[in-house]
């Protein structure tokens, strides 16, 4: 995480309540806009504060082959979380999603800025199936609210727009490179899914299509990144959700912020892939009931496309661990086992929904 930056610089001039202890929050890299996560705590309160970075600081750039980490540097949106708190956007929360209260933000120069936020007290991780209900009803609430053609139109980007560049740039790289590697497939901890890469290989001469298909449906601005971990639960209110992380700001389907919300703890080895399937049967019905109570209706079928299509795209082709295999790390095979699992439920979850159609 490199040294801890100094308590004024990050600071600026905001005035917290107290002395304090400034501490750092460990993180994975997996974020590029994400520069730092630290808790500045004293007696009785604590503020919360996440740097955001422009991507050319993301210490993995370097390891994107070098046109597409300049196109990413490019074009990459690293300021959009600020959104969070753009009186636009909250104005479309319904009633149970709140932001976290902002107590300010800094400009650290070289295109960093410290966001100091209220420190959510969560409550105890759960695997909660009703949760996953009230989540999914009022990210249909929240899409169909940001549906609006007026909210959308405000919006610079084309359709799906981030996730053209992620089939564009992410699943060749991660996901259909490897796919041709046989020595890879011949591993032991591969060697019994022969079907699975076929499948694979084969929807990956569908994306054109199935993007092209995504176009077509009714957009919205999603929140782009809506797993569980991003809508934390209060302690001293479990009916409310506090968002965070805003992602993928760009007109998106109805439907896609269920990607996020099914496969999000499953990325995170918090909850086995064996509960997929009963998830993803309980979240779309949530999620179409949340849109029915906002006046969208009858758009049930395009809703089921979207999001197996777009959970398909952006978490099944790489969702393999493949710098892991053959660890013998302990927890190493378990963790690669339940990401071949929560592959293999996404294609068969995308090859369900598309037939008949």
């Amino acid at each position: 995480m490199g040294a801890l930056p100094a308590y004024e610089d990050l600071l600026g001039e905001l005035a917290p309540p107290g002395p304090g202890v400034l501490e750092p929050v460990p993180y994975a890299f997996g974020s590029p806009a994400t520069g730092g996560l630290y808790r500045l705590h004293g007696d009785g309160w604590s503020w919360f504060c996440k740097v955001l970075q422009h991507v050319r600081h993301w210490p993995l750039l370097a390891t994107m082959p070098p046109p597409m980490a300049e196109e990413f540097r490019q074009m990459f949106p690293w300021r959009e979380e600020l959104e969070l708190w753009d009186p636009v956007w909250t104005a479309t929360l319904p009633e149970g999603l709140r932001v976290p209260e902002l107590h300010g933000i800094v400009d650290l120069g070289d295109d960093r800025v410290a966001v100091w936020m209220e420190d959510v007290r969560q409550a105890p991780p759960s695997c909660d199936l009703a949760q996953y209900d009230r989540s999914a009803r009022l990210l249909g609430r929240w899409n169909a609210r940001c549906a609006a053609p007026s909210l959308v139109g405000r919006n610079p980007h084309p359709p799906n727009f981030g996730l053209h560049k992620y089939a564009q740039n992410a699943v060749p790289f991660r996901g259909l490179g490897p796919l041709e590697d046989d020595d890879l497939w011949a591993h032991p901890w591969l060697a019994d899914s022969a079907d699975l890469r076929e499948d694979l290989r084969g929807l990956g001469r569908e994306l054109p299509a199935m993007l092209d298909r995504l176009d077509r449906h009714r957009l919205c601005i999603p929140h782009g990144d809506a797993s569980p971990q991003n809508l934390l639960v209060p302690a001293e209110d479990p009916d409310t959700f506090v968002v965070i992380d805003l992602s993928f700001r760009a007109p998106h389907a109805l439907g896609f912020d269920l990607g996020q919300l099914l496969v999000g703890l499953t990325h995170a080895g918090q909850v086995p892939a064996a509960m997929l399937p009963e998830i993803a049967a309980r979240i779309v019905p949530a999620y179409l009931d949340g849109l029915a109570a906002e006046g969208v209706t009858r758009r049930d079928d395009e809703v089921r496309d979207a999001f197996a299509t777009s959970v398909m795209i952006r978490s099944g082709f790489d969702g393999l661990p493949l710098d892991t295999i053959g660890s013998d790390e302990p927890g190493a095979r378990h963790a690669f086992d339940e990401r071949l699992a929560m592959t293999r439920f996404l294609v068969d979850h995308y090859l369900a929904s598309q037939e008949g159609r």
